[in-house]
């Protein structure tokens, strides 16, 4: 094979077989295939499109390019979720315990946010003495004694897919819905679980910009998974705005333990509580029924403690301070300024951009601009209203955390500016867009 014709052919709009699409790949990460030739094919494909059958060969060359883990031996089914990224989102500190509380094991592999959307690992690493680096062997006994495990995605896993993602993103060739697909599903196919559920978020903060694009990502996704052997459903859900209250890694966490402390209530809890239903839907198929209606299984795991008691536990196994089940504000970090932000008149809030918003949230310091960059794990937004609120003059609409008094008055200001108000009233928008399966 000679890279030039495989990237002619690619400009051309021709399609590349599995055994094309290995070489290319595994020449990249061996140098025989270059940087600039790499680079090549992928603005080729971005350009000219991605097949959906070159989208699962590629998902099986990344995962064939590292190891696997083996499930096997865990006593139960298992269950893995993604979530495209968003702004407050959280759900997989209420997902993973909540579907352990019933019997599922979650072996959830993470990784760290950059730009405007915290990763779940930050979240977690806002626990003092959390650790998510785990080998193998802890990973596995965790996940079977606790129920689930949510750790760092090792080196040794789909190496190929961080290399060409790397190259991806100094090259403006990260928008598109085959690569997204493949890297997705590489990582979760590699990861082992039999079923996988995926939230795949679509608007202004998500990564998907509109709920069309959204809706072709999972529909790819789910044919990977299934054509891989690991029954997948996905659902769309809406990112126009921030999803939960707490937008920051202390902030998003506490408000994950307040959540389990009641009966569900609220968007994160609604796409939490949806995510985990369709999961467990799957797993049944998958494995067999367990015996009872899903929903109110699920249900009654929250509003009993259980899922909360199994977050603590979690984090105990992890060597983190699971007494911040019971009293998050006196075990995570506090910023050192908390100030309300005040509606200066009133009205409907007709919007509130979720990337906008977790781009202020960033600012604070609660995110990074480069991999590798430290996050302050105190500092946020804590978000008192959403799209369809009446607000009367005076009302609380924000409260900033931030590490001095310059930076948590630059960041009402802008909180206040962000806010869309309309004198008639506003519908709350859909959540849950669409299920596929």
């Amino acid at each position: 094979m000679r890279a030039p014709e495989l990237i002619g052919r690619k400009r051309d709009g021709g399609e590349l077989t599995a055994d094309e699409l290995a070489w290319l790949v595994n020449g990249y990460l061996d140098g025989s295939v270059s940087e600039g030739q790499t680079a090549a094919w992928l603005m080729a494909g971005v350009i000219r499109g991605f097949s959906e059958a070159e989208a699962r060969a590629l998902t099986g060359v990344l995962v064939a390019s590292g190891e696997t883990l083996d499930l096997q031996r865990l006593s139960g089914p298992t269950v893995d979720k993604h979530s495209t990224g968003g702004v407050g989102d959280g759900t997989t500190l209420l997902v993973a315990p909540l579907l352990a509380a019933v019997g599922v094991r979650v072996v959830k592999l993470s990784g760290r946010g950059l730009g405007h959307t915290g990763g779940t690992l930050d979240k977690l690493e806002a626990i003092p003495g959390m650790r998510t680096d785990l080998e193998p062997d802890e990973l596995l006994r965790i996940a079977d004694e606790v129920g689930c495990v949510v750790a760092a995605q090792t080196g040794r896993l789909v190496p190929a897919d961080k290399a060409l993602y790397a190259l991806r993103d100094v090259t403006g060739t990260v928008a598109s819905t085959a690569l997204i697909a493949s890297s997705v599903m590489s990582k979760k196919i590699a990861a082992g679980a039999q079923t996988i559920v995926l939230d795949v978020k679509a608007g202004d903060g998500a990564f998907m910009p509109d709920r069309a694009a959204a809706e072709a990502l999972a529909r790819l996704c789910v044919s990977i998974g299934s054509d891989a052997g690991r029954p997948t459903v996905a659902l769309v859900t809406a990112m126009d705005q921030p999803l939960g209250r707490g937008i920051g890694n202390a902030l998003e966490v506490a408000e994950a333990v307040d959540l389990l402390r009641d009966a569900p209530a609220g968007r994160l809890a609604e796409v939490a509580l949806a995510l985990a239903e369709a999961a467990l839907h799957r797993t049944d198929a998958v494995v067999g029924s367990v015996g009872g209606d899903a929903r109110e299984r699920l249900v009654t795991a929250w509003t009993d403690g259980s899922a909360l008691e199994t977050l603590g536990r979690m984090i105990a196994a992890q060597g983190g301070d699971a007494a911040v089940c019971e009293s998050p504000e006196r075990v995570l970090p506090r910023a050192d300024v908390v100030k309300d932000v005040v509606a200066l008149h009133g009205g409907v809030v007709a919007g509130l951009p979720a990337r906008a918003v977790g781009d202020l949230a960033a600012s604070l310091g609660a995110g990074r601009s480069r991999p590798g960059e430290d996050v302050d794990p105190a500092v946020g937004i804590h978000v008192a209203i959403e799209v369809g609120d009446e607000v009367e003059p005076g009302a609380t609409v924000a409260t900033v955390h931030a590490r001095s008094d310059d930076d948590a008055q630059a960041a009402a200001n802008r909180f206040r500016e962000l806010i869309r108000w309309s004198d008639e009233p506003v519908s709350r928008p859909d959540v849950i867009l669409e299920r596929l399966q």
